[in-house]
């Protein structure tokens, strides 16, 4: 019987937990097909997601998250076949053995609880001072009127049709911010789920601060577009 679930999982220089990652998925949902979208990594995740059997597309250069998810999305969906509206997960690399938890999400969007469903992390784990979130919380309630816990988490599930409304995601990390605002605007429900999940986080480090500041100029980028 064909999947009524598709995978798609963002990665960059993620060997250590890629294949953990893709275990976990497994365990969450058997049998469904999985795509990583490697933007670039100079590492070996493709070779390690390939061998744990995911579709991998893989960018030659670094290209962003929101392109390298965008092409592992658009291939996603051409091979949807006659299947009539399955649901789409999206994750990062990084969430390890945790990635396992993420049937929630899924079950959200099945139960007609949501059309995007979001997952608000259970627990915190590192960050800075919280000043890259709070501009995203505060540019999604202007552009669209949503007051979201986790507005820039990576885990999400939702049906191909509002995939399909929300392509192409925005560039780099404002991928996340464009799509709730775009699906919102399309008229799809938008919610969250709590889950106790783990992953990868920066600290307050000096290389923590200059990726929050990457993300920060990718979030006003997506506000000022989408005026």
């Amino acid at each position: 019987m064909p999947s009524e679930i598709f995978v798609i999982v963002t990665a960059y220089n993620e060997a250590p937990r890629i294949g953990a990652t893709l275990d976990g998925l497994v365990a969450a949902f058997p049998g469904a097909p999985v795509w990583v979208a490697d933007d670039g990594s100079t590492d070996a995740t493709a070779l390690l997601a390939r061998e744990a059997g995911a579709r991998v597309v893989r960018s030659e250069r670094v290209i962003g998250k929101g392109a390298a998810a965008t092409a592992a999305a658009r291939e996603a969906l051409a091979a949807i076949g006659d299947r009539q509206e399955p649901v789409f997960v999206l994750c990062d690399g990084d969430l390890g053995e945790s990635a396992a938890k993420l049937g929630p999400l899924v079950d959200a969007v099945r139960q007609g609880q949501a059309d995007l469903a979001v997952v608000a992390f259970a627990r915190r784990v590192g960050g800075g001072v919280g000043l890259a979130v709070g501009f995203a919380r505060w540019a999604i309630r202007r552009r669209c009127g949503l007051q979201l816990r986790a507005p820039i988490s990576g885990q999400r599930a939702l049906r191909a049709s509002a995939l399909a409304d929300v392509l192409p995601f925005a560039d780099g990390f404002g991928m996340e911010i464009g799509m709730t605002i775009d699906a919102a605007r399309a008229g799809h429900r938008v919610g969250e789920v709590e889950l106790d999940l783990s992953h990868r986080a920066t600290g307050r480090t000096l290389a923590g601060f200059a990726h929050r500041g990457r993300q920060l100029v990718d979030f006003a980028r997506v506000y000022f577009a989408r005026r």
